[in-house]
């Protein structure tokens, strides 16, 4: 690819075609950590700046660091924050996870954000990262085409909704938000819980069967079994964080229990 074409998502186009996504969160902000993920194996890596101290500016180097290899990142904002989204998709971001949104009206918002006039309320910027700074021809026309909006159901309302926020032109997919779900439901911290799986189950069928990729969360291999078998297609199966604390540990028991 020339520094004048309008970059391909291939995660859309994979999330259009049907073919199963596996991700990997990723919440450790640090551009070589990102790097040596990419090379791992995975899909798509989801850069998060809702839970982790990295934020709009911080994640351009992560973008950067990635694009060589054959994965897609996903930039999740802080929320459903315009002038935020702005900045993601104008550093190059070509999918955004939007969290929290509860209803039709916020999708709709959310899709507003990712495109320009007449369709929606991006600000215009000829010189970015996203533009190849200024190289791309007519991306402000095309731009949208790569694009893809994600928004995640993380509450009872949200669930409610399903049909409605799947209905909203411009939201490509829907992520279900496991840990919020589980205290909408009234079990903060249990996501696990057989309650909550039975939820997160039924949200992802209902949205394949509104037309729509679904995806999820989880680091329990049983509960992404779950995930699967109940329609998502775009699944990310670990935490980066999580899978340090979790091989630390194990290495420091399995040494200390030799001594």
């Amino acid at each position: 690819m020339t520094g004048t074409e309008l970059p391909r998502n291939a995660f859309k186009a994979a999330l259009l075609a049907g073919t199963p996504q596996i991700g990997l969160w990723c919440s450790i902000g640090d551009s070589g950590v990102a790097e040596m993920l990419a090379g791992c194996g995975f899909d798509w890596l989801m850069f998060d700046t809702e839970h982790s101290p990295t934020d709009e500016n911080t994640v351009l180097p992560l973008l950067q660091a990635v694009a060589p290899y054959p994965v897609s990142p996903v930039v999740r904002p802080s929320s459903l924050n315009p002038p935020e989204i702005k900045k993601l998709l104008d550093a190059g971001a070509q999918t955004i996870l939007v969290p929290y949104v509860q209803t039709a009206a916020e999708a709709r918002l959310a899709a507003a954000a990712v495109a320009y006039a007449p369709d929606g309320i991006r600000g215009v910027s000829g010189i970015s990262r996203a533009t190849r700074f200024g190289r791309i021809k007519d991306y402000a026309r095309r731009a949208r085409d790569e694009i893809c909006l994600i928004v995640q159901i993380e509450t009872q309302g949200a669930v409610d909704a399903i049909e409605e926020i799947a209905a909203v032109p411009g939201v490509d997919a829907l992520f279900v938000g496991p840990a919020d779900l589980a205290a909408s439901l009234g079990y903060p911290g249990e996501s696990g819980r057989a309650e909550v799986r039975s939820a997160v189950a039924a949200a992802i069928r209902r949205i394949r069967a509104a037309g729509k990729p679904a995806g999820f969360l989880a680091v329990d291999d049983s509960y992404l079994e779950e995930a699967v078998a109940a329609g998502s297609l775009f699944t990310a199966v670990d935490i980066d964080i999580a899978i340090l604390r979790r091989t630390a540990e194990a290495r420091a028991a399995a040494w200390k229990a030799r001594l």
